[in-house]
């Protein structure tokens, strides 16, 4: 059994992946990774329900492009695939649920983002394309999602100024202990479902004829991150949020050798603009992170935000936004046409 470990066996599986075939076109792999709102949560049945995807195609006439009118079916994308495998923490990749391998359609009973996603990129290039996603929910990318090397670090409690608390560096558990305490291990660490998803997502890669049959080969092109709630309930996470954001992103850029692969990502839909709430502080250090707000250089042309709430239906992200799906169809629209425009302009 192929047991999942750290990440840096991610080169290692990847490099088990033969070479092009001759005049084939490399798969364009866009990676999608978050926490419940990229594992998608919009709700597919009920023509006669405002807020599901069958009202607004069939009886709205909206997202046409998911239609086939001259089959009365679903529409199937004859170049996007759609793989999305979800697993909690660092288990063995036989453990985990392959949720979708197909070719990109309506199925099952919700939606993410990916649907969105994947018209945009579908519409953007000729070239064959995977959008392959590895998430599961309830995650905090300052404890779960954490990155290789991120160090611990200390927060003064706001409500007792003489308490400190230390919270976690990469592979540190629990996620949190009193300053100048020995802390007690729990069976989590910081960083595990980081090395899940990653790993779960090179296994795939190194496999890539299973998941998109005839490919011999693969590039990544981009990343797309829909994620923040979890942080923003935790002060001290969310205004951690954008240097881990940062870490994030050039991590994953490194551990794919992928160092010209874009990065998207999407805010919280209930959050506004000037909020200074735990959400205000994740769209602001999602904002900072956009390659235009010249706070990082190295970030221009290559990392976008996407604002959601203007394209929210309603509810929150607590709450799945109701499994409203135009939500998630707006999103995710949104964010390929982000990744699109990155594209364009490299």
């Amino acid at each position: 059994m192929y047991v999942l470990c750290e990440p840096e066996r991610t080169a290692a599986m990847l490099a088990l992946l033969g070479p092009a075939a001759t005049g084939a076109k490399p798969v364009q792999v866009f990676i999608l990774m978050g926490q419940s709102n990229m594992l998608g949560e919009g709700k597919i049945k009920g023509n006669t329900t405002n807020g599901t995807l069958e009202f607004a195609v069939q009886a709205e006439h909206k997202y046409t492009y998911l239609w086939n009118a001259s089959s009365n079916t679903w529409a199937v994308s004859p170049t996007v695939r759609n793989v999305f495998i979800m697993g909690s923490g660092n288990a063995s990749f036989e453990k985990s649920k392959l949720e979708h391998n197909e070719f990109m359609t309506v199925t099952g009973n919700t939606i993410g983002p990916e649907l969105g996603i994947g018209s945009a990129l579908g519409n953007f290039t000729d070239a064959p394309v995977m959008a392959l996603k590895s998430c599961i929910g309830n995650r905090a990318l300052g404890w779960d999602l954490l990155p290789p090397d991120s160090p611990s670090f200390d927060y003064q409690d706001p409500r007792n100024a003489s308490l400190v608390w230390t919270y976690a560096g990469y592979h540190q558990s629990p996620n949190r202990w009193e300053k100048g305490t020995t802390p007690k291990p729990i069976g989590w660490e910081a960083g595990e479902q980081y090395d899940g998803d990653t790993n779960r997502t090179a296994h795939i890669l190194a496999d890539l004829d299973t998941y998109y049959p005839g490919a011999a080969s693969y590039e990544i092109a981009g990343f797309f991150w829909w994620q923040g709630d979890k942080d923003s309930r935790d002060m001290a996470l969310a205004q951690r949020y954008e240097q881990n954001l940062v870490k994030f992103i050039r991590t994953l850029r490194t551990q794919f050798n992928a160092p010209s692969a874009k990065f998207v990502t999407a805010s919280l839909g209930q959050t506004v603009k000037g909020d200074t709430d735990g959400g205000g502080l994740i769209l602001d250090a999602m904002l900072n992170v956009d390659g235009k707000s010249g706070k990082y250089p190295e970030f221009e042309g290559n990392v976008a935000a996407v604002y959601t709430h203007p394209l929210s239906m309603g509810s929150s992200s607590g709450s799945h936004y109701g499994g409203n799906a135009e939500t998630y169809m707006n999103i995710g629209e949104a964010m390929g046409k982000a990744m699109a425009g990155l594209l364009q302009g490299s």
